[in-house]
This record gives C-alpha cells, sequence and structure tokens, in this order.
C-alpha cells in the first residue's frame, strides 16, 4: 500500500502518531501544523458587519456543515438553555448540511438565539468578537481554527474527539472537552463558564502560553530538515 511505499510519513499530532503505530505498526513524525499567528491578529482587527450584543454570551462556530462537523450537537446544547441564559450562536460555513441545520433551528423555535452565515475568507474577527469558540467534530486531525481560536484568546468548548482537541486543550487545563455528541453536558458547560468566566480566564491564558509548540517557522523548519534528511 502506500504507506509502506513512503520514504517518511507525517501526522499532524502526537495522538495520531500513536494511532498509526497502534492500529498499523507504522512509524511516523509529528510535526504541528505552522501557526502564523501575526497574521491572523492582523485579520481579527478588520471590522465586521455583524453585529454582536455584548449583553449576551456570544458563542461561535466555524467549520463545514458536514456529518464530521456535528453542528446538530450545537444546536441541540442551546436548545435545552435557551430560557436559561442570554446567548448567541454564530455557525459560520458552508456545506451539505445546512438545509438540516436551518430546518432543526425553525422547528425548534431558536431564530432569535442562532445564526447561519455563509463561509467567510476571514473568520478571525467574528471570532475575536465573540466569547467562546464551540468545536463538536466526531473526528479531526488538529484542527487549525482551535489553535486560531488561542491566539486571539478565547475560552475553547470542544468534543474530545479523535484527534487533536485533547492535546490542544491539554488535557482540560486550556480549555472543556465533552464527549462526543454529549450536547446535555456541552449545554451545562456553557452554563457554567457564563458564571464563571472570571476564573475560566486562567484556561485561556494556558492555551495561549503554549501557543509556542506551533510556531510557524519552526515547524516549516521541521519540514525542511526532514526532506534534507531524505535527499542526503
Amino acid at each position: 500500500n502506500v504507506l509502506g511505499r513512503a520514504d517518511k510519513i507525517i501526522v499532524n499530532s502526537l495522538d495520531f502518531k500513536r494511532k498509526f503505530k497502534t492500529k498499523f505498526n507504522i512509524h511516523s513524525e509529528c510535526i504541528y501544523n505552522p501557526l502564523n499567528k501575526d497574521e491572523i491578529i492582523k485579520k481579527s482587527k478588520v471590522k465586521t458587519k455583524i453585529k454582536f450584543d455584548k449583553s449576551k454570551l456570544n458563542l461561535i462556530n466555524v467549520g463545514r456543515f458536514t456529518d464530521q462537523k456535528d453542528q446538530l450537537t450545537l444546536l441541540k446544547a442551546i436548545n435545552r438553555i435557551k430560557d436559561k441564559i442570554k446567548l448567541n450562536l454564530l455557525i459560520v460555513g458552508r456545506g451539505v448540511e445546512k438545509k438540516n441545520l436551518i430546518n432543526y433551528i425553525h422547528e425548534n423555535n431558536l431564530s432569535k438565539f442562532v445564526q447561519v452565515i455563509d463561509f467567510q475568507n476571514n473568520p478571525f474577527n467574528l471570532i475575536k468578537s465573540s466569547d467562546v469558540f464551540l468545536l463538536s467534530s466526531l473526528y479531526e486531525g488538529l484542527p487549525n481554527v482551535l489553535l486560531e481560536s488561542q491566539v486571539l484568546k478565547k475560552f475553547i468548548i470542544s468534543s474530545n474527539c479523535p484527534t487533536g482537541p485533547k492535546e490542544i486543550l491539554l488535557n482540560g487545563k486550556a480549555g472543556f472537552l465533552f464527549n462526543v455528541g454529549d450536547y446535555k453536558r456541552l449545554s451545562d458547560l456553557i452554563l457554567y463558564y457564563s458564571k464563571n468566566k472570571r476564573k475560566l480566564s486562567k484556561k485561556i491564558l494556558v492555551g495561549y502560553k503554549n501557543l509556542k509548540r506551533f510556531d510557524y517557522d519552526q515547524n516549516l523548519q521541521n519540514y525542511l530538515d526532514i526532506i534534507n534528511s531524505l535527499l542526503k
């Protein structure tokens, strides 16, 4: 197979590397995705036309509308707590599941609480204007959007899916993790955050300070080192 013929296999998370070894007995190298912090911060300063009500807890999800991203879990969580706190969820993306998401919103009278908008080339100003980034994926590799949210110092609540979120959030030290599909737990975590923002801001700083693992120049250099070693 292709993996067996490769000179070197590179994966983008340590958990991914472990799974390769366990399932296929294949050794791989881990190089984290290069993260351009300066570019993210620069783009986040561009003014957005979307209005955010600062009297509410502003939640955001950015991703493709597919089964993998499982935004339906987010909607179920919001439906459970919509009358308990003032909140707004902005879902940004495009994909085949959009109609199903819109139908759920209408059927459960969530239009006052949830806004779905099309994919944006620059989502960073939207993330910056929000309070919490939510990820509900069934699986990932290493979700860049969590790293981008950490650059912008946002609190993160993510599914503990394979692979990446647990690694990025340092097993919960840098944010909250919930089991895949567990919308009740997700809704409880949103409520808890809304009542404990100040105390939980420490987790944001832990995530931000650990972003050096994803340094743009260093990880590009790691790729170059491997390529040069194969050319010798």
